[in-house]
């Protein structure tokens, strides 16, 4: 459905992404990738939104660079420049997409991305709404407490990286703000919405996360 384009970047260069299309006019989602880069996964979402109503764009945050293998994965989202992925190519992304006829913006991303879309949340104008998928930030970089937009989060309570006791953090310090964020917590494993992983792909969370998203996404993006 969707394909391969260049957008810009605030600094006047430009980044590739990819986009499925939904029509002019239409609200935006920014999907951001896991660690494993763009890979048909990620594009299946992004294809899963323009069926939903929804022009949406995945940026290329490593640059051509996919891989299955963890180790690798780890290298290139160490090797990420973050506050770039943020700043630059995020904020392009959500800029080009707003571009197509001035529809309202989200951004919303899985593990990597769930990160990079709280620190989007933070640090990038324009956005209207924000979906984590199981990825926290370190709070240096990006504190969740400063979330300004309606926000909803989808964690698993069998995750060893984006544990149990940092949601519970993170809820603590956006209450103690004054803010009122959806979260949702599954009994699944990190990575559950990924149908491609099978060792941990939950259907039924998954099916569900989708359609309190796109609820989500039609109250606050109309």
């Amino acid at each position: 459905m969707g394909q391969m384009i260049e957008f810009g970047r605030p600094d006047g260069s430009s980044c590739r992404g990819y986009l499925a299309g939904a029509g002019q006019g239409l609200p935006g989602v920014v999907v951001i990738q896991e660690w494993w880069g763009l890979n048909d996964q990620i594009c299946g979402v992004a294809d899963r939104f323009a069926r939903a109503g929804y022009n949406a764009l995945a940026p290329d945050l490593f640059k051509g660079r996919v891989t299955q293998q963890p180790d690798e994965a780890s290298h290139l989202m160490n090797g990420l420049d973050f506050p770039g992925a943020t700043h630059q190519d995020i904020r392009g992304a959500v800029d080009h997409l707003a571009g197509l006829g001035g529809g309202k913006v989200a951004a919303m991303g899985f593990c990597m991305g769930g990160a990079l879309t709280i620190a989007a949340a933070v640090h990038v104008p324009n956005l209207a709404a924000a979906v984590c998928f199981y990825g926290i930030p370190p709070r240096e970089f990006a504190d969740p407490a400063d979330i300004r937009i309606p926000f909803q989060g989808h964690f698993a309570s069998k995750d060893d990286w984006c544990t149990p006791a940092a949601v519970d953090a993170l809820e603590a310090a956006m209450r103690a703000r004054g803010a009122v964020p959806e979260l949702y917590r599954y009994d699944a494993d990190h990575a559950f919405f990924n149908e491609r992983r099978g060792d941990v792909y939950d259907a039924a969370g998954a099916s569900l996360a989708w359609e309190r998203m796109l609820a989500f996404l039609a109250t606050h993006l109309a």
